[in-house]
This record gives C-alpha cells, sequence and structure tokens, in this order.
C-alpha cells in the first residue's frame, strides 16, 4: 500500500487501502457516521464501500445532485440541517465518497458544522484523486464563481482506491488527465514526458502516475502550506481556465466544461503567454499544445466571449490590490509567479489557441 503520512491528512492509496477504513472507524469511534454522496457516486461508488467495510452498514447517507451548479452554499445549508436534523453531534463522523464536488463541499461542510467535525475523503473521480486528495482546500462556489467561500483544514486522511475509476465515462477520466499534465508542467520534463503517454483506457496500468501525481502534489503544499510562493504554481493554467470555466456555466448559449476541460484551454494559453513573457521554448509549445489538443476538443470563443472571460479574472484568488497575477513558466518545473499579463496578450493567446491547427 502506498502512504503519504502527516499530521492530519495523511493519504493512502492502491491495494487494500479501503480495508484501512475499518481500522480508522475503531479508532476514532464516532458517535454517528454520515457519508456524503452525490447522485452519482450513490448510485456507483457508494454499494462498493458497503461491501467492503462492515462497520458502515449503520451509517446514515446523505446526497445531493451531482455536478458544479449545486456546488453551493445551498447546498451546505441543505446537508447542515440533515445533519443535525439526524442527531450528529461534535463527536460524528462525516466521510466524503465523491469526486472534487464533494470533497470540496463535504470538507467545508464538515470543518463549519458545529465549529467542526471528524471527515474522511474518498475520492472517487481521477480528479477528485490527483488534485483534490492534497491540500485542505475546502469551499464552495459563489454564483458561477469557482471556490470564492471556503476554509483550509485538512481531512483525518485520505483513501485512494483506483477501482472507483472503473465507474467513470472517459470523459470524466480525461478531465483529471489535465491535472496531471499540469503536474508535469510545473514540476519536471521527465514526469511530462511520462504522464503524456498515460493509459487513460487502462487505469490499473496508471497506477504509479497517479501516485506520483499526489506526490508531486504534496510536496509542493508540505513545502508552502499557506501558499506564498511555491504553492501558486499549483495553479498553473487556472487563472484563465476558472474564468472560462465560470463563463460557460452561466452562459446559457454554452455546454457547460468540466474542470479539466476548462483547465487545458487554460494552460495552451498560458503556455502561449509563457513564450511571450518568460521565454518558454517556443518548440516545446507546440508539443503541449499538440498534446492537449489530441485529448481535449477545441473549444470556440468569440472576442466578445474572450472580453467576458478577461472581465471575470478579476475574481481570481491570487489576485493583490486589484491586479491580476499569473503563473508563468521559463520551462518545465521553472516557474515565475504574481506575473501581470496586459490585455492584448490573453487575446493574442486565445489567437494562437483558436488558429494552431494552420501551424501545423
Amino acid at each position: 500500500m502506498k502512504q503519504v503520512i502527516k499530521e492530519r491528512g495523511s493519504v493512502y492509496g492502491n491495494e487494500n487501502s479501503i480495508d484501512l477504513l475499518t481500522n480508522i472507524l475503531e479508532t476514532l469511534s464516532p458517535t454517528r457516521i454520515f457519508i456524503l454522496t452525490d447522485t452519482n457516486t450513490a448510485k456507483y461508488c457508494l454499494p462498493y464501500l458497503l461491501k467492503r467495510v462492515t462497520l458502515l452498514s449503520n451509517a446514515k447517507t446523505l446526497t445531493f445532485q451531482e455536478g458544479e451548479a449545486h456546488k453551493t452554499i445551498e447546498t451546505c445549508s441543505e446537508i447542515w440541517n440533515s445533519l443535525s436534523q439526524n442527531g450528529a453531534d461534535r463527536n460524528s463522523l462525516l466521510i466524503n465518497l465523491g469526486g472534487g464536488v464533494v470533497t470540496d463541499l463535504g470538507g467545508f461542510v464538515a470543518s463549519t458544522f458545529k465549529r467542526g467535525i471528524e471527515f474522511i475523503n474518498i475520492p472517487t473521480s481521477l480528479l477528485a484523486m490527483v488534485d483534490a486528495s492534497v491540500g485542505g482546500k475546502n469551499g464552495v462556489d459563489l454564483g458561477v464563481l469557482k471556490n470564492q467561500i471556503g476554509v483550509i483544514r485538512n481531512p483525518y486522511c485520505v483513501i485512494i482506491d483506483v477501482d472507483f475509476l472503473n465507474s467513470l465515462p472517459k470523459q470524466q477520466i480525461t478531465s483529471g488527465f489535465a491535472e496531471m499534465l499540469k503536474h508535469g508542467l510545473i514540476h519536471s520534463e521527465d514526469y511530462w514526458t511520462r504522464v503524456k503517454r498515460f493509459p487513460i483506457a487502462n487505469t490499473s496500468e496508471a497506477k504509479e502516475l497517479i501516485w506520483e501525481s499526489i506526490e508531486i502534489k504534496n510536496n509542493v503544499v508540505e513545502q508552502d502550506p499557506e501558499e506564498r510562493g511555491l504553492r501558486k504554481t499549483l495553479n498553473y493554467g487556472h487563472t484563465l481556465g476558472h474564468a472560462i470555466e465560470s463563463y460557460f456555466l452561466k452562459n446559457q448559449n454554452k455546454q457547460a466544461l468540466l474542470h479539466g476541460e476548462a483547465i487545458a484551454v487554460g494552460m495552451v494559453l498560458t503556455t502561449f503567454i509563457s513564450s511571450e513573457l518568460s521565454a518558454f521554448p517556443s518548440t516545446k509549445l507546440k508539443e503541449i499544445t499538440e498534446v492537449i489538443l489530441a485529448h481535449f476538443p477545441k473549444q470556440e470563443f468569440s472576442k466578445n466571449d474572450i472580453e467576458e472571460i478577461i472581465k471575470l479574472l478579476i475574481y481570481d484568488k491570487k489576485n493583490r490590490n486589484g491586479k491580476v497575477l499569473f503563473v508563468l513558466l521559463k520551462g518545465y518545473g521553472d516557474h515565475i509567479t504574481d506575473c501581470e499579463v496586459p490585455n492584448a496578450l490573453i487575446h493574442k493567446a486565445f489567437d494562437y489557441y483558436k488558429n494552431f491547427e494552420k501551424n501545423i
């Protein structure tokens, strides 16, 4: 079994990790156990968990509608009320079983109910395994604005079982793959080279790459837990990616994007900007763009779309004194934080993305 041991938030993965939950429950001895799921994980993942961990037979399941649109304070209020009505006290335990929406929201619910009850995360999507599993970020969206309300608090532990990935459609696997590609860009060309060949259709072969991605993020968080410098690099591609995700979510003429789909666009745009402002090699920019577009369908952006996306940048959490600040790269694993980018260059990046086929 793989493990990352920490004072709080230790991560256990791969073989027999789910069986460890029995020992953890016996150690915690909670007064009541609640399992938070969305409608998808209640159907596809909860039966597997209950079959493997008999101590959960009397747990109360709380379920909310799946999707980013339900990652709201209103959903939290419903869950807080359900906890209260079902006798939850300060010694109760909340197990968050699901993707990043479930673990983000569930962690926030647990961290605020009765000023904090214990919680365990069991991520069931690739995105949640390689991203939300580490860092202790819990929260909800404010309207369409991503992760504006929240707290940083690690769960008691995180259980990674890649068998849950068998329940996911390919689109969801690909969404998580975007974060693994990001880890390659900010960590090393060696990891990028290996992860770009990630066997999406055969996740059992990808266990080592998944675990390495978890370790990359954990190493960054351990060095900079308060996000004052190095941890900002985990937001590579997210400044524009989150704005794109929010814009597609609020625009009825657009099909909402999965998180990884929006971040994939953001990484292409940001790598182009890096080539213009920080001398990121143009040959590597071309290869990165080719790899990303091989997995993520190209999105269309009108001039008005781009202007509206740029307006949303003011809500990015890394901003300071009203300035929009980007993470840029000079090379693989060679980053610059707190970079200002002129709007004209953002437009130029969208032009590069739009016309890339013509340059091949």
